[in-house]
């Protein structure tokens, strides 16, 4: 599995989300983008439990992987038991996998990393808008990203949360070198400048990029990496 997240060979890392993309369309959508200069590709998977939304599963995440064996994929477990899901989701191609703090505490998400990172794939812990960034920081450590919402998370096109960058800031300042700091949640290129001074390295965009035609996806891509 790839080691984009521990060893990128460019920062900031620009991630879509598949979850604005023409699933009709989805292979042809995931490497449009690509070679528009994408980093990685963004799953987001949620379960109708932890979150209202019902979306993807392995099955298409192993599709992605067969139709772009070179891709690096995301895998963002919005699920109230992420560890049912880190070997199918593993065995279905994930290069990484974040599951929530608010879902199974802290201490379980420690337990939950080394699991993954037994299994090849990287690891990451991820927190909504109202959890301090104190739910993680005592262990912050343990993980190869943390992913701050900056959006409840659930659906696709919800509006950019910009109280979050106070607890981002502090986060970015308790990582190593080889962490990295994701956002993910309206953000495009109007405030995309204000995710990066915060600190975050990966940046995931949904509708900002997959809304637009393919023709101007490129530039707003540039945009986002600044």
């Amino acid at each position: 599995m790839g080691d984009l997240f521990t060893r990128p060979p460019r920062l900031p890392l620009i991630a879509p989300s598949i979850l604005s993309a023409d699933f009709a369309r989805m292979g042809e959508e995931c490497r449009g983008v690509l070679a528009a200069g994408a980093d990685l590709l963004h799953l987001d998977v949620m379960d109708g439990h932890f979150v209202p939304n019902l979306t993807m599963g392995p099955a298409l995440c192993a599709s992605l992987r067969r139709a772009l064996p070179g891709a690096f994929l995301d895998v963002h477990l919005m699920v109230e038991e992420p560890e049912r899901f880190v070997g199918p989701f593993v065995e279905a191609g994930a290069d990484h996998l974040t599951f929530h703090v608010e879902a199974i505490g802290l201490d379980a998400c420690v337990r939950l990393a080394e699991r993954v990172r037994s299994m090849g794939a990287t690891a990451g812990v991820a927190i909504n808008p109202p959890t301090p960034g104190e739910a993680v920081l005592p262990d912050v450590g343990a993980f190869d990203l943390v992913l701050v919402m900056s959006v409840h998370p659930g659906f696709s096109g919800q509006a950019f949360m910009g109280e979050v960058l106070d607890k981002t800031r502090a986060i970015a300042g308790a990582l190593r070198a080889d962490q990295r700091l994701e956002m993910d949640g309206g953000i495009g290129p109007g405030n995309a400048g204000q995710v990066r001074a915060a600190g975050c390295d990966v940046l995931v965009a949904a509708s900002a990029v997959f809304g637009v035609p393919e023709s101007g996806r490129r530039g707003v891509i540039d945009s986002l990496r600044g």
